[in-house]
């Protein structure tokens, strides 16, 4: 079957500016020219699509030769109308197989007619292959080939050619072919009348199916509630497809900055990615009314958004709109997106929020375009594509010096390298992300964006500063209510200072604001419900965090201690788990007293009452109690003072790598309260290893050095555990005590020497 897509340029734009004069042309075009024209060349209306149509021909000389007159008729009747009043189409046309349900088609040959439409210039008409191969010797009409374009769930590539509307048509050919029946021709003129009005002049339900508020995953909120599926790329470039998430991506963030909309998060989107999708389905999967979909297509500095609105209850396409420009102006195209959909849902916006979506991050096009390449490696969460994110953010940098989303995106990239192990035992990598963390975000706070906040808050919380935390994450929620992440660090931030109840709740409205949530959200939640006491919930939620391969070594301790408050037995094998996850990430194995230092926060500053819920699981489990634990917690931290999260000893003298070198070539005996597998990658020389969690004790101290002698301890770049250690001798009477707080990072990055333990 021969398919013809159509669809009108810029209707919305059109209305909005004279509704009257635009009703008026269209019913004059339809009743004049659509409706002759239609009977003409034998066409019949599938279906509508907001203000485009579907139509079949039995002929595809026919179908071209019907869109032909249609453009040049549109063309010759508005030469006298101003550009920015004129009515224009868009056409593409496909011959291919098509699949017969009842009035209705489906199929290959309707689907690429319609991408064809999609990608063809206003006033022009693109053609396939097939239709192509059809005309040949039936048709004078200049064809032009312009590349195999890549559409929309079609997976081979598709022949594309623009129908040049100067070629030698007869009027004979474009007028010789008459209805043999015009009973048919006025029944065919009824149904496009009658469509066309409906489409034209109104919303138009399309008779597709609808989506069922009773069968919806969750609660319609409130306020307009909307999903933006990822735009696909029709760019010829396939390697574009990182352009067209990171334009999805920021139209999810700047309407997740509106607080009159409830935006579903990225993360439940993007399940939908390269997959057949109703949009039904998806408004009931996520529980929403509204979607947005569309298609982004860049050819060098070339960028055409496509995207259209569907109320997915109503059954509606409340608008389609297509927005070209150059990359420079992408900002611009994306703020008529935006408004367009304030405007639709008839949102209210603050004053702040007026601004802040009329600002462009940066008038850099090449650094936008570095940024968003560098996100595509950051999503991928691993030690590879966090390094080359890194870099390309760097490279933003260079391009726009005062770019502060990219100062954000390094500092957030910085961040995942201080926290993970990845870096744990490597000391350059480790200490640069963590001065490079400090620097870039001390640059982005300048001109702070929610993403700026929202780091500087779990920075700031990771150091105990929990009112400063407080304070940033208030802010980043005030620019982005609608970010998930937000409530999750909060939430975070709420467990540490003893307010598990109300940390529940923030990950509760994460998780609804992102139905496929992270299992970041799903640990939060398990946390919370944990400090709670609430352990049959914790161990669901903690088992399904399992599910989802969590290498965090906290889980694992708290999903054990869960076990041992409710009595379970046959535990051995998850903690078997546990130290094997720690023996990969050189790591001590699991103790109570482990728990203490490494359960989610600092243990300086986090809520000792959770803390102690944790051990005392542990115990009940039959975990190992650990080194040195004679000495409670309370007898050795009381020494121990924090700023701005370093930690200071009381009693000992901290020292730096130079002095640090000259008290070794002294003979001061130094401790290593690393991990031994740590210890073993490398460590300073003659240095004795004596893990905090599992070595150091007041007797393994005691065969090292007297409490008269001089005696030194370290770990790794502001690892906390050198600073307990060095207070637990001082709790054990030692008075000489040395503190090497930047560690074997710090040595290992002056250029020391170093020791590596060679296991036979």
């Amino acid at each position: 079957m021969a398919i013809l897509a159509v669809d009108i340029v810029g209707y919305s734009r059109l209305i909005e500016a004279d509704e009257a004069g635009t009703l008026a042309s269209m019913k004059a075009l339809r009743s004049e020219m659509f409706d002759p024209l239609l009977a003409e060349y034998h066409g019949r209306i599938v279906k509508l699509m907001g203000d485009g149509s579907i139509v079949e021909f039995g002929s595809v000389v026919d179908a071209v030769l019907c869109a032909v007159a249609a453009q040049r008729e549109v063309a010759a009747r508005q030469v006298n109308v101003p550009a920015d009043h004129r009515l224009l189409f868009r056409m593409g046309i496909n011959l291919g197989d098509v699949v017969v349900e009842g009035d209705d088609l489906f199929g290959d040959g309707v689907n690429v007619a319609a991408r064809l439409e999609q990608l063809c210039e206003p006033g022009g008409l693109f053609v396939s292959g097939t239709v192509f191969d059809h005309l040949q010797g039936k048709i004078e009409l200049p064809l032009k080939f312009i590349g195999e374009q890549h559409v929309k769930n079609i997976a081979r590539a598709v022949r594309v050619y623009r129908v040049s509307f100067d070629g030698n048509v007869s009027s004979s050919q474009l007028n010789g072919r008459r209805f043999r029946n015009w009973g048919i021709a006025a029944g065919i003129a009824a149904i496009f009348l009658t469509a066309a009005a409906a489409t034209w002049l109104g919303p138009w339900n399309p008779g597709v199916e609808t989506a069922s508020v009773a069968r919806m995953a969750f609660p319609l909120p409130e306020k307009p509630s909307i999903a933006v599926l990822p735009f696909e790329n029709l760019s010829s470039d396939p390697q574009q497809v990182y352009f067209a998430d990171g334009i999805t991506d920021d139209l999810i963030t700047e309407l997740s900055k509106l607080s009159g909309i409830f935006v579903i998060a990225r993360n439940s989107t993007f399940i939908y990615k390269g997959k057949p999708t109703k949009v039904q389905q998806v408004a009931e999967d996520l529980g929403v009314r509204y979607v947005l979909e569309g298609s982004v297509r860049r050819e060098g500095n070339q960028v055409r958004v496509n995207a259209q609105l569907i109320d997915a209850v109503g059954g509606q396409h409340l608008w389609a709109e297509r927005y070209d420009g150059q990359l420079s102006g992408v900002f611009g195209l994306q703020d008529k997106v935006i408004k367009q959909i304030v405007a639709t849902l008839a949102v209210k916006l603050t004053n702040s929020e007026e601004v802040a979506t009329s600002l462009p991050e940066t008038t850099n096009p090449q650094a936008y375009d570095t940024l968003l390449q560098g996100w595509d490696h950051l999503r991928h969460d691993s030690e590879a594509g966090t390094v080359t994110a890194t870099a390309l953010f760097q490279k933003a940098i260079v391009l726009d010096p005062d770019y502060s989303r990219a100062y954000a995106s390094l500092a957030a990239a910085n961040w995942r390298m201080s926290v993970s192990l990845w870096f744990s035992c490597a000391g350059p990598s480790w200490v640069n992300s963590y001065r490079s963390l400090n620097r870039n975000l001390a640059k982005a706070m300048k001109s702070p964006t929610p993403l700026a906040y929202a780091i500087s808050a779990e920075f700031l919380a990771q150091q105990g500063r929990y009112d400063e935390a407080f304070a940033a994450i208030d802010r980043a929620m005030k620019l982005a209510p609608n970010d998930p992440d937000n409530h999750v660090s909060i939430a975070r931030i709420l467990n540490a200072t003893g307010h598990a109840g109300e940390a529940e709740e923030q990950v509760r409205v994460a998780m609804r604001l992102d139905p496929r949530f992270s299992r970041a959200t799903l640990r939060m939640l398990a946390i919370s419900l944990f400090s709670q006491g609430k352990y049959d919930e914790a161990v669901k939620t903690f088992e399904r965090a399992m599910e989802k391969k969590s290498d965090v070594l906290a889980d694992y301790a708290t999903l054990i201690s869960s076990y041992g408050h409710l009595g379970r037995t046959g535990i051995q094998p998850l903690i078997g788990k546990y130290n094997e996850l720690a023996r990969s990430s050189l790591c001590d194995p699991l103790t109570v007293q482990e728990s203490a230092f490494d359960w989610y926060g600092n243990v300086m500053n986090y809520h000792r009452p959770y803390i102690t819920h944790m051990q005392e699981g542990l115990r009940k489990a039959g975990v190992p109690e650990g080194a040195g634990t004679a000495l409670a917690l309370e007898d050795y931290v009381k020494f121990i003072t924090m700023n701005n999260g370093e930690a200071s000893v009381d009693g000992t003298i901290k020292v730096d790598a130079a002095e640090a070198k000259t008290l070794l070539a002294r003979g001061v005996p130094f401790i290593d309260v690393r991990a031994p597998l740590c210890y073993d990658n490398g460590h300073l020389p003659g240095a004795v290893n004596l893990s905090l969690l599992t070595g150091l004790s007041r007797e393994s101290l005691a065969g090292v050095a007297g409490k008269q002698a001089e005696v030194a301890f370290y770990c790794g770049n502001h690892c906390p555990y050198s600073a307990y250690a060095a207070a637990k001798a001082i709790a054990w009477g030692y008075t000489h005590v040395f503190h090497f707080a930047g560690g074997f990072p710090e040595w290992q990055d002056e250029g020391y020497p170093v020791v590596v333990e060679v296991k036979k």
